[in-house]
C-alpha cells in the first residue's frame, strides 16, 4: 500500500535528480529517503528511478507515475487548506450543560456575546444539577459543562475555575439568631437548617466547612434548588448557607467569623475529547471573566 511520504519523496526525487538533495529538502537523512523510494517501487511492483553512477533519472514508469503524484499533493494541500480555512471559522453545534443558577446567574451576558461574536454558531444548552452536568461530560454527551466544581479531582476531567462563589449564612428577620452579635458556629448547630441534597457538591463543601469544627448540621429538609432553599429560610424553616446573589430584604445575614466557605463556578471537559472551535472560543470568553 501506498504511503503519502512516499510520494511526496518520490516527487522530490524525481525533481532534484537527487536523492540527497531531496532528503536535504524534506529534513530526513538519504538512507531514509531511498528506504521510502524502495518502499514505493516494492508496492508499485515497479521501479521508478534507474541509478547509473551518481546520476539519478527516472524510469518510463517513473515518468508516468510523476503527474500523477504531483496531482495527488496538490490535492492534498487543497484538502489542508480547505481545512485550515474551516477550522479559522467558528460554527457548527456546541452543546453546554450548566446548573439551574450558574446558567441563570452567570451566563446570561457571556451566551449573548457569545451568540453576537459567533453567529454561525448554534448553543444547544441543557440545564440540570452540576452533579448531573458532571457525569454527562465523563459519558461524552456533553462537550462542555459550566457548574459548581467538584473538590475531588477526576483524571480525566480538566476543570478551570472562573468564579469564587462565597457562601452567606442567612436566617429570616424573625429567627432567633438574626439579631444576636458575637455568633459562632457552634450557635449555628442547634438550629435547624436547610441545605441542597447530600449527593451535592454545595452540600459537601459546606459539610466540610462545619466538620472542621467538629460540628454537623441538623438539617430540616434538602433540596437542591437554591431560589427554594432562600424560600425556605424566608419563612423561618432555619439557616442556610446561600451565594450572595440570592440574598434579598427578606433574608438576614449572619456575621459569623469562623464561616468561610466558599465555591468555585467553572468549566469542566474530558481531557480525551478534541474541542471543538466553538468550545474553544467560548472557554476564552469565559476565562476572559476569571475573578
Amino acid at each position: 500500500m501506498m504511503d503519502i511520504t512516499e510520494l511526496l519523496t518520490f516527487i522530490k526525487v524525481a525533481e532534484s535528480a537527487s536523492f540527497s538533495d531531496a532528503a536535504n529538502k524534506l529534513f530526513i537523512t538519504q538512507p531514509a529517503a531511498s528506504k521510502r523510494i524502495a518502499a514505493l517501487e516494492s508496492a508499485l511492483g515497479v521501479k521508478l528511478f534507474d541509478r547509473i553512477g551518481r546520476q539519478v533519472q527516472l524510469t518510463e514508469a517513473g515518468l508516468r507515475l510523476l503527474p500523477k503524484a504531483k496531482k495527488i499533493a496538490v490535492d492534498l494541500q487543497d484538502i489542508k487548506r480547505s481545512m485550515t480555512l474551516q477550522m479559522e471559522g467558528v460554527s457548527g453545534e456546541l452543546r453546554i450543560s450548566t446548573s439551574h443558577h450558574v446558567g441563570l446567574r452567570r451566563l446570561p451576558k457571556s451566551l449573548k456575546r457569545f451568540q453576537q461574536d459567533f453567529p454561525n454558531a448554534q448553543l444547544e444548552i441543557e440545564f440540570t444539577q452540576s452533579e448531573e452536568a458532571y457525569q454527562q461530560i465523563l459519558k461524552g454527551q456533553a462537550e462542555l459543562a459550566i457548574i459548581t466544581l467538584s473538590q475531588a479531582e477526576h483524571p480525566m476531567l480538566e476543570s478551570t475555575a472562573i468564579w469564587s462563589d462565597p457562601l452567606t449564612c442567612v436566617v429570616s428577620a424573625d429567627h432567633p439568631l438574626a439579631n444576636q452579635a458575637n455568633l459562632s458556629l457552634t450557635d449555628l448547630a442547634d438550629y435547624a437548617c436547610v441545605l441542597p441534597n447530600k449527593n451535592t457538591f454545595t452540600r459537601q463543601i459546606a459539610e466540610q466547612a462545619l466538620g472542621k469544627h467538629g460540628l454537623k448540621p441538623q438539617v430540616r429538609m434538602n433540596t437542591n434548588n437554591l431560589e427554594t432553599l432562600a424560600m425556605l429560610v424566608s419563612i423561618g424553616w432555619g439557616w442556610s448557607l446561600l451565594p450572595s446573589t440570592l440574598v434579598d430584604d427578606k433574608l438576614v445575614v449572619l456575621n459569623i467569623p469562623d464561616v468561610n466557605v466558599e465555591r468555585k463556578l467553572g468549566i469542566i471537559h474530558h481531557k480525551q475529547r478534541t474541542l471543538s472551535r466553538a468550545a474553544i472560543a467560548f472557554m476564552e470568553l469565559l476565562k476572559s471573566e476569571i475573578i
